[in-house]
């Protein structure tokens, strides 16, 4: 299932930009206003359950921290667990996790070790708000394979596409965006 040029618009519409933050010359999607926008969201969430609803999920993974927000609501509507990929130091249980580039330096991301269930082979959707360089996509999804389950997609509502993201990331796993922006 596409989405309506009107269901688009609507989702598009429902996106604030803010200019120069965090830093001059960015132009920052701001998600808070879709998220207050109830016929936005709803729009949204029921495209996402339609296009994930006959994938076999057994577990949709949200990125920290926006991507908890639809992560969770998602799996809850196609009825599978939501696990959250956390920024180090974060989760209290035995965890496994994976290192990514930043410009400057370097970040983690980590999961509970069982978080995908005792049987290999689970399928995940990894999700997150948006996709920028890719770095904690990437992790995300090498931490998903790490602990033998299957990314079957990277989900992401905005996809900066003159950035280098969605390309690095389909090494991994396709990669599906709702919104594009060049």
């Amino acid at each position: 299932m596409s989405l309506s040029v009107d269901q688009k618009a609507l989702i598009e519409g429902a996106i604030r930009d803010i200019p120069d933050f965090p830093k001059p010359g960015i132009i920052f999607k701001d998600i808070t206003t879709l998220l207050n926008h109830a016929e936005a969201f709803g729009a949204l969430m029921a495209h996402l359950k339609t296009r994930y609803e006959g994938y076999g999920l057994d577990y949709v993974a949200g990125i920290d921290a926006r991507g908890f927000i639809f992560g969770a609501a998602l799996a809850q509507m196609l009825g599978v667990g939501f696990v959250p990929i956390r920024k180090k130091g974060k989760l209290p249980y035995t965890t496994v996790s994976e290192k990514y580039s930043l410009e400057y330096g370097f970040d983690e991301v980590e999961v509970h070790i069982d978080a995908f269930g005792p049987e290999k082979g689970a399928k995940v959707l990894l999700i997150d708000d948006l996709i920028a360089t890719g770095g904690t996509a990437k992790a995300a999804a090498s931490l998903i394979e790490k602990l033998g389950a299957h990314c079957v997609e990277a989900c992401f509502i905005i996809g900066l596409e003159f950035l280098p993201g969605i390309d690095s990331l389909t090494s991994l796993t396709p990669v599906y965006t709702v919104i594009g922006v060049d």
